[in-house]
């Protein structure tokens, strides 16, 4: 014969079951200054002789000024490293994961990835990251909030995991991590990262016309070709409601 659950025991089970679902979902919330699972000093020790050798033997310093770009649809991350007056390619990596579809992040909890022009500074720098390592991007950038666009934590982080951010693997943003540390401890003010939908061809723009954000996209087309034709990052402002770029 079945046994009849009680009420309260049902109330119980099923108040813990909410409670443990909570506690939960405010954990995927906090902010991303808790302690991580890297440790620098381990990370520095075991990466830095490899990366400082192939640095070289590409003709490259650990410590020059450094610029990344993101592909969405390509889940691509480029570094690129200034050697005399221009930067030159160093190294891309896959991206593990990213959020969201193709176009900007327009509000918090959308669950999208950014698209736009940022900039790393060493205060936003996260070496005790849960998510292994990581920056923050800086979105809401000046152009993001002249249109009244919000969120917070958009990372360029580890663990293979995106709520909205770029994440890698955690071999991948230990070499990011790096790269963009000693940048920023060697005089580099700001490590630009730019992030686009795709690369920014007309071929590749022809297959989305159809899309409500084809005019955004030609206004990164103008940041990304100026990189293109000269091979230092372009300065970026915002003004009525678009990016500017001036060489």
């Amino acid at each position: 014969m079945a046994k009849i659950i009680s009420r309260p025991l049902l109330w119980a089970v099923g108040t813990a079951f909410f409670v443990m679902l909570a506690v939960f979902a405010t954990y995927l919330l906090l902010p991303y200054d808790l302690p991580g699972s890297a440790n620098l000093t381990k990370v520095k020790d075991e990466r830095l002789p490899a990366l400082r050798a192939d640095l070289t033997f590409k003709g490259m310093s650990l410590g020059n000024p450094v610029f990344l770009r993101v592909f969405k649809e390509e889940s691509r991350l480029e570094a690129w490293i200034r050697s005399g007056k221009t930067y030159q390619p160093y190294k891309s990596w896959e991206i593990c994961r990213y959020s969201g579809d193709l176009g900007p992040k327009l509000k918090e909890g959308d669950g999208q990835s950014p698209e736009g022009f940022y900039n790393v500074s060493a205060r936003q720098l996260n070496p005790n990251s849960r998510y292994h390592l990581s920056f923050n991007l800086g979105f809401p950038n000046a152009f993001d909030q002249s249109l009244d666009r919000t969120g917070s934590y958009l990372m360029v982080h580890g663990n293979c995991l995106s709520i909205g951010c770029y994440a890698m693997t955690n071999q991948h943003i230990e070499e990011i991590y790096l790269l963009v540390e000693a940048a920023l401890q060697n005089g580099q003010g700001t490590v630009p990262v730019h992030i686009f939908p795709f690369e920014m061809t007309e071929e590749n723009l022809s297959k989305h016309t159809n899309s409500n954000w084809l005019n955004f996209w030609r206004n990164l087309k103008r940041g990304y070709d100026l990189f293109e034709e000269n091979r230092i990052p372009p300065a970026v402002s915002a003004q009525e409601g678009e990016y500017q770029f001036t060489i």
